[in-house]
């Protein structure tokens, strides 16, 4: 549990006060607060810390059962749990009709205990998280948006991702962050985690090839003598990502025994170093990124389905490249200069029919494949205009066969339907040119790479068309 969770225990007996809070303390809620008189109550919520009441029923001066209707009518956001050696039905219920989000009978089981202040926790974040959500959707901009400069973009889709991030950057949930190779992943993840207010550090780990030693040792760290080689304690990466941020990357290839582990740690906030009987708890917060189909991976039994709840509870998808081809300038004007300037060279002027070309890319590698190609072309020019001649070793090994193969089906078959007729070869071939024109904005050297076939081809179609 973060720092920011602070229970509140509202008892007028001491010594409950001083067990339930020990039971809180070690169960890894590092903020609780004890008030004995009730009269003191309502200052101390008030003051805007407190995220869950405790409360007991009978107390002297200010009864518990008039403290829950204050609570719940000035505070309704504020889930009270109510815990009283009273055990009546009637009670119960009437507690619960007043707004109590659960009713507790002294003596308390500690996992019980534990367990409910837990789930009060979660549906007090969950409606801060609502509230969030909303104003941040409603809202025209960003509220930190000097932490997404490192984007360059102009798209309607990356917008309304950084809103999502803002929204639910401060919330102790994990947050998972999918997309293909190069789209900016790890970015935006140090990005949430700049803008969380969280006072920890940020640790990053690749989680992909670990094997389940090498993953729990990385992880939970190890007590000297755990294996062969173990010559001193470790503290592991959550250790030192206390009060800050865990992020997994590539967390779809990490094996199942390792996803038990994981799925423990975010349930229980516990964990055991290798060779070591003593428990330790953590408060980082667990960020994760992929690359691949997690619910594909689930279906086939090769991820666990609970674990990928736990971890999908926010999830942010960055589209690729080729879906906000308006990035494309943008992107391309910005790696020009920065390659120009480590180059030591003038900044080249280029054609328009340039970033025609590069729009019709599909970009496999995405937003780090056109800053490797930029560089590489700066790197090979030395006088005139950049022209399209520098790229099209990538151009002519992608761009044609992304549109050639656009219209196939699931078994790599051209689609018709089957209830109309085929078209013919001689309209098949004319609706292909308009279409390679319209992409390459009428540039012929384009539209042969986009069909496949030479400028002098492309030339003599059109003239044959032409004459009728």
């Amino acid at each position: 549990m973060t720092g920011d969770n602070t229970v509140l225990l509202v008892d007028d007996e001491e010594q409950i006060l001083l067990s339930y809070g020990l039971v809180l303390r070690t169960s890894g809620f590092e903020n609780v607060l004890t008030v004995h008189d009730g009269r003191k109550v309502m200052p101390v919520i008030a003051s805007g810390k407190i995220s869950l009441v405790v409360l007991d029923l009978i107390m002297p001066h200010v009864p518990g059962a008039e403290l829950l209707d204050e609570i719940t009518r000035d505070y309704p956001h504020i889930p009270v749990i109510v815990m009283t050696a009273t055990n009546e039905v009637d009670m119960a219920v009437e507690c619960m009709k007043r707004g109590a989000f659960d009713y507790l009978v002294k003596p308390v089981e500690k996992s019980r205990f534990v367990a409910g202040v837990r789930r009060g926790l979660e549906l007090k974040e969950l409606r801060d998280e609502v509230s969030s959500l909303k104003s941040h959707f409603l809202s025209d901009g960003l509220r930190n948006e000097a932490a997404f400069s490192s984007y360059i973009t102009k798209s309607v889709k990356m917008l309304s991702i950084f809103r999502y991030a803002e929204a639910v950057a401060a919330t102790t949930k994990p947050v998972c962050i999918c997309g293909e190779t190069g789209v900016g992943k790890e970015l935006l993840a140090k990005i949430v985690y700049n803008i969380s207010g969280l006072k920890g550090n940020y640790v990053a780990v690749n989680a992909a090839g670990l094997d389940d030693t090498i993953f729990s040792d990385t992880l939970f760290g190890h007590k000297k003598g755990a294996f062969t080689g173990a010559e001193g304690d470790r503290d592991g990466l959550i250790r030192q990502a206390s009060g800050g941020a865990l992020l997994l990357d590539e967390i779809g290839d990490i094996r199942e025994s390792s996803q038990l582990k994981l799925l423990r740690l975010l349930e229980e906030h516990k964990y055991y170093p290798l060779g070591s009987d003593n428990v330790r708890t953590s408060d980082a917060r667990i960020i994760t990124t992929t690359n691949r189909d997690i619910k594909k991976l689930v279906a086939s039994g090769k991820f666990r389905k609970d674990l990928y709840y736990r971890l999908w509870t926010h999830s942010i998808h960055i589209p690729p490249l080729r879906e906000r081809k308006e990035d494309i300038p943008l992107l391309f004007e910005n790696f020009l200069e920065a390659a120009s300037q480590a180059a030591g060279k003038k900044k080249p002027s280029y054609p328009r029919s340039l970033i025609t070309a590069l729009s019709n890319h599909p970009f496999p590698g995405n937003v780090r494949e056109l800053q490797a190609m930029v560089f590489d072309a700066v790197a090979q020019h030395t006088k005139g205009m950049l022209t399209i001649s520098y790229f099209e070793k990538f151009i002519n090994n992608q761009a044609g066969k992304d549109s050639r193969h656009a219209a196939t089906d699931a078994s790599g078959e051209f689609a018709f339907p089957p209830d109309e007729g085929i078209p013919t070869l001689k309209k098949m071939e004319e609706a292909l040119i308009r279409e390679a024109l319209k992409r390459s904005d009428s540039n012929q050297n384009i539209a042969s790479s986009l069909l496949g076939i030479s400028r002098q081809a492309l030339n003599k179609r059109l003239r044959r068309k032409s004459k009728g």
